[in-house]
């Protein structure tokens, strides 16, 4: 069974990004947004624009009775991942495929628990600088999507099936047979990269050249990496360099998402990035400071919106 009906439930950045890009590849039909009646009429007044263009969606509320998708994104944050899994139900049928584009090393876990493992692929979206302002998406680097099976290993008929429909579509994509260490690496490189360009500013270029903002971010993600090897992953300093390359690409003018978020006075994910370490960090022992410096930080900021 090929791919050919696609939900996404979220038009926030990679929302936006991915919807506009598969609704160029799709017919109109086959491409939903999942929205609530008032976010579905504020679209349909406003539009969505991603780098000026207008986005054609076909929007569908959350409670239309339609044929289940073939693959849903789920692209919320981790704060509105319970109302979107909810949203979905009508969508999810028993060939469903589910890829999670949140970021964290939580949310997989999170969706299985509701639909089921056997529905929810390991995925990761990296690489991309896309900075969505009120109903605007700018974008100059795509990034790409990475799937793999949950424990590694050679790709399942699930993985491959969606990676042969990313190829028809002409999504930028890869299939790693190391997904929990791809998991993590990309979980290392936002509890440093978000986080402290959340507490410092203003956008990417702060963090790609010398300095005490980078000093920090390389520091956070130390203690990321400390904590892999007691979680059975164990990262190496050649990951963090990978991941460190990875933001070398990025737009020095464009932020990530807890930038965003800031900048917008909204609740940050920071229980996502830096509450995660800590709990992990207690369970094993360790300390991990610059990580309880960026939440407390950050927790003040949320706390003067």
């Amino acid at each position: 069974m090929e791919i050919n009906t696609v939900a996404v439930v979220g038009l926030g950045a990679l929302g936006t990004l991915y919807g506009h890009h598969l609704s160029k590849h799709l017919p109109f039909a086959q491409l939903r947004i999942i929205a609530d009646p008032q976010r579905m009429a504020r679209y349909q007044q406003d539009g969505v624009f991603s780098n000026s263009q207008p986005c054609h969606f076909q929007y569908v509320s959350p409670q239309e009775q339609s044929a289940p998708a073939d693959l849903i994104l789920v692209a919320v944050k981790s704060t509105q991942l319970s109302d979107a899994l909810a949203a979905i139900a009508h969508q999810v049928g028993p060939d469903t495929l589910i890829l999670s584009l949140l970021n964290g090393i939580t949310s997989e876990g999170i969706i299985a628990a509701r639909y089921g493992a056997t529905k929810v692929i390991p995925c990761i979206a990296y690489g991309m600088d896309a900075v969505k302002e009120s109903n605007r998406l700018t974008s100059r680097n795509m990034g790409k999507l990475c799937i793999g099976t949950e424990n590694g290993g050679p790709p399942t008929q699930q993985v491959q099936r969606i990676a042969r429909f990313f190829s028809s579509v002409g999504l930028p994509h890869e299939v790693d047979e190391n997904m929990p260490k791809r998991l993590w690496g990309k979980f290392m490189l936002n509890v440093g990269v978000n986080q402290t360009v959340a507490v410092f500013g203003p956008n990417y270029g702060a963090i790609q050249r010398d300095g005490p903002q980078r000093d920090t971010m390389v520091a956070a993600m130390r203690e990321v990496l400390t904590l892999s090897g007691p979680e059975k992953v164990s990262l190496t300093e050649a990951d963090l360099a990978y991941w460190l390359h990875v933001l070398s690409t990025l737009n020095p003018d464009g932020k990530p998402s807890m930038r965003q978020d800031v900048e917008a006075r909204r609740p940050s994910e920071v229980a996502l990035f830096a509450g995660t370490v800590i709990d992990l960090a207690q369970k094993h022992g360790f300390a991990v400071p610059v990580n309880r410096m960026l939440f407390d930080r950050i927790t003040e900021i949320e706390a003067g919106y």
